[in-house]
């Protein structure tokens, strides 16, 4: 793996602030929509992501409070009604997955720092960039309209024939689903293009760092797979205009065809979530263990392997959707076989982490927040796939607990170290230590006692997405609530220091974690071409490692 600086010395290539960046290089607000610096983009695409991620965490916490108790009632009034409850589980899954989980890495993060670590002065396409962002505005805007004219109540997964049927917007949505479709594709196109051609002089495959790698797999998915979702969107929307027998049985439609094309999307939609999380996991346990990354090949090929298998498991959420036998059991099959890639990335972190000089700065709290989550998610994800246990296990609240694991544990929770990470570089400014290890530890033991629990209910036969309940449940589900508030406290606190740390001078130094890869070569934050002069990297003689030329 290429190494730009070294672990020694936190502060090395520290310079003088230059007087421009870009964030000040040119100033308006035209100048931000026009902007074709992957920079600004990357910085729009975290407030768009951010501010779905607000809506949906409230839609969440409005469902918590609703099962508060068995009566639904809040200081003796029904909180909301059946109907309501519908379609706001509806909403809060749509916007989390399409609107945050899925765009929230790449679009964000990868945006910002995936040119910088590849030495290069933006992405291959720079306009077509800004229009994937146009094109996720557009989508969240249909959205949104669908919400206010007829929210849809079909469950994020739009299942036929009620999603055919229905008489509420979800035409709307389904449009909505279609166009952040293209937005995903533009920007997979994008990686892909800058990650094959735009790499630094000297830098090969084996030299890239290691969230390059895992965004490369990511862009692959979005590619292949995000099409199909696409047509299967825009089939449901000709059945629902033109009465086609498509998916309906009443006019000749199949309901578990629609089952296969949504899952042959929405597995492979998994791994676009999760794979750029563990990229930035990787790059955060090095970094704060003041070790270079144990079995770098490995994780690069586990990465690109979670891309392939991705693909090849859609079926195991549909065993009891009447599949062949046959099937079904090669379905199982895989779905072992998947664990394989993600358990060789995890040894590798624990490696690398081992008589590490482990320093636990905020960014490094979340990596351990994940490695546990993410296990935890990961292990109860093979309960899901194995044939006996999946039977009764399907569509349960031990369902939604391994899912939330698997993505909020997981995708959310890197992204949040991420965050953190690169703040100082896209910044300019370092957020108050203590409050983001408070923080850090409020959202991990928040999380768990809402999500931990819901293990428990669906082991002992609790529905999800049911609005009423037995009393027998209520004291888990009250459990779940109340840690569904100290979550929700924990990330209203990461978002309070983060916003006051953006009233401070900028103090962030070039290199505040003493990272290795090349975007900590360049002032914080970065001028606006990235680079005063072209990275190179060089190899010496019998040395792994390649050493940095700062200029060509």
């Amino acid at each position: 793996m290429a190494q730009a600086l070294t672990h020694s010395d936190p502060h090395i290539g520290d310079r003088p602030r230059p007087a421009k960046n870009y964030l000040n290089a040119t100033t308006g607000i035209w100048s931000w929509m026009s902007t074709v610096d992957h920079k600004r983009i990357g910085v729009m695409y975290l407030v768009a992501v951010l501010s779905a991620f607000f809506v949906g965490g409230m839609f969440a916490l409005l469902i918590r409070l609703t099962l508060l108790t068995p009566s639904h009632k809040l200081f003796g009034k029904v909180l909301i009604d059946a109907d309501a409850y519908n379609r706001v589980f509806t909403l809060h899954g749509a916007i989390m997955v399409f609107l945050f989980i899925i765009p929230s890495i790449p679009g964000s993060l990868a945006n910002f720092v995936l040119p910088l670590m590849l030495g290069a002065k933006d992405v291959a396409f720079p306009r077509l960039n800004l229009a994937s962002f146009y094109l996720w505005c557009g989508g969240a805007a249909l959205a949104v309209t669908s919400m206010i004219f007829g929210a849809v109540d079909t469950g994020w997964t739009f299942y036929t024939p009620y999603s055919t049927t229905t008489q509420n917007a979800v035409g709307l949505m389904t449009m909505a689903v279609f166009t952040l479709g293209f937005s995903s594709i533009f920007t997979g196109l994008n990686f892909i293009a800058t990650t094959h051609k735009l790499r630094a002089p000297g830098m090969g495959w084996f030299d890239m760092p290691l969230f390059v790698w895992g965004t490369y797999a990511t862009a692959i998915i979005q590619v292949l797979a995000t099409p199909v979702l696409g047509i299967t969107m825009v089939l449901l929307a000709l059945e629902r205009a033109f009465n086609i027998g498509i998916f309906d049985p009443k006019i000749g439609g199949d309901p578990v065809l629609f089952q296969h094309f949504f899952w042959f999307y929405s597995h492979p939609a998994v791994y676009i979530m999760i794979v750029p999380g563990m990229a930035i996991i990787s790059e955060i346990i090095p970094t704060f263990s003041r070790k270079t990354i144990f079995g770098y090949r490995a994780i690069a090929y586990s990465s690109v392997a979670l891309a392939l298998l991705g693909f090849l498991v859609w079926g195991h959420h549909m065993f009891v959707a009447g599949q062949s036998e046959l099937a079904t059991v090669i379905f199982s099959a895989l779905t072992f076989l998947v664990a394989i890639p993600s358990g060789v990335k995890l040894f590798n972190w624990l490696a690398t982490m081992y008589k590490g000089n482990i320093s636990l700065e905020t960014p490094m709290c979340y990596a351990i927040s994940f490695l546990l989550l993410f296990a935890i998610g990961g292990l109860t994800g093979i309960f899901l796939g194995a044939l006996s246990t999946d039977v009764h296990l399907t569509d349960t609240y031990f369902v939604v607990a391994h899912f939330h694991y698997v993505m909020m544990g997981g995708t959310v929770i890197a992204f949040i170290g991420g965050v953190h990470y690169w703040w100082p570089k896209i910044t300019g400014r370092m957020y108050n230590e203590k409050w983001g290890r408070i923080a850090c530890a409020l959202v991990f033991i928040g999380f768990n006692m809402t999500f931990l629990t819901q293990f428990f209910l669906g082991s002992k036969g609790m529905p999800r997405r049911y609005y009423n309940y037995l009393d027998q449940y209520q004291p888990l589900h009250a459990f779940s609530t109340f840690g569904s508030w100290v979550l929700g406290l924990g990330l209203f606190i990461v978002a309070a220091y983060l916003l006051a740390s953006l009233r401070k001078p900028m103090d962030a130094p070039d290199n505040p974690w003493g990272g290795t890869t090349m975007e900590w070569l360049t002032s914080s934050p970065p001028i606006e071409h990235n680079f005063e002069e072209q990275p190179v990297l060089e190899h010496e003689p019998y040395d792994y490692r390649p050493k940095v030329k700062k200029h060509a």
